[in-house]
């Protein structure tokens, strides 16, 4: 799977060694654990998906990460995105990785845990207002759609930061985000994609996406 994505997308050696050595079985259920290596996104329970392996490919590659980054990712899922970025950026940088839904929070945090990767820390809450503690990071990736970039996200981005973010509701694009060492913003977008809506304070609300 990652050799073809290397040759299809180009993308890094550095992503291409990191998602090798994540295996993918271990965050999908396990009824769909013979399609866990198939480039497509798989259904993870409560009503959120496992994103594409093609996409964590690209989204890690437009943030071009760093060995010591901290990044923060909202909307962890089952734990696979983090890992991948985890891999990246070893043992001295750090993901504070966000998810709304307390039960897929447990579950990303036992599968990296069983994986034993200790520089992935889970956090249930609004990912739409990001995490001050941890604040500023020097990449943020959001695996869900907003209606509009989250004010928050941008507070919390580091001078010299990146951030990947995919916007809209019926059509969706995927915006790189770059905040330079004065502060300001630039943003570009990548190309269309499709994501499940995020949902939070600066996302869409609940009952919009019912």
């Amino acid at each position: 799977m990652v050799e073809r994505l290397r040759e299809e997308l180009g993308i890094s050696d550095k992503v291409a060694r990191a998602m090798m050595k994540v295996p993918r079985h271990v965050f999908v259920p396990s009824s769909y654990e013979r399609e866990a290596y198939v480039d497509t996104p798989l259904p993870i329970g409560s009503g959120q998906t496992i994103s594409a392996p093609h996409m964590v490919a690209i989204m890690c590659d437009l943030l071009d990460l760093h060995e010591g980054d901290k990044v923060l990712e909202v909307g962890a899922g089952s734990g696979y995105h983090a890992a991948v970025v985890a891999e990246i950026v070893g043992k001295k940088g750090k993901v504070i990785a966000i998810e709304r839904i307390p039960e897929l929070a447990e579950r990303a945090r036992r599968n990296l845990e069983y994986l034993g990767y200790d520089n992935v820390i889970i956090i249930v809450g609004d990912g739409t207002k990001g995490y001050p503690p941890e604040a500023p990071y020097d990449k943020i990736y959001v695996t869900a759609a907003a209606p509009d970039i989250p004010k928050p996200l941008i507070e919390q981005l580091k001078p010299g930061g990146k951030m990947v973010i995919p916007v809209g509701r019926y059509e969706q694009y995927l915006y790189v985000v770059e905040k330079d060492k004065e502060g300001r913003i630039r943003k570009k977008i990548w190309g269309p994609v499709r994501f499940v809506p995020l949902i939070g304070e600066y996302g869409f609300k609940e009952y919009e996406v019912i």
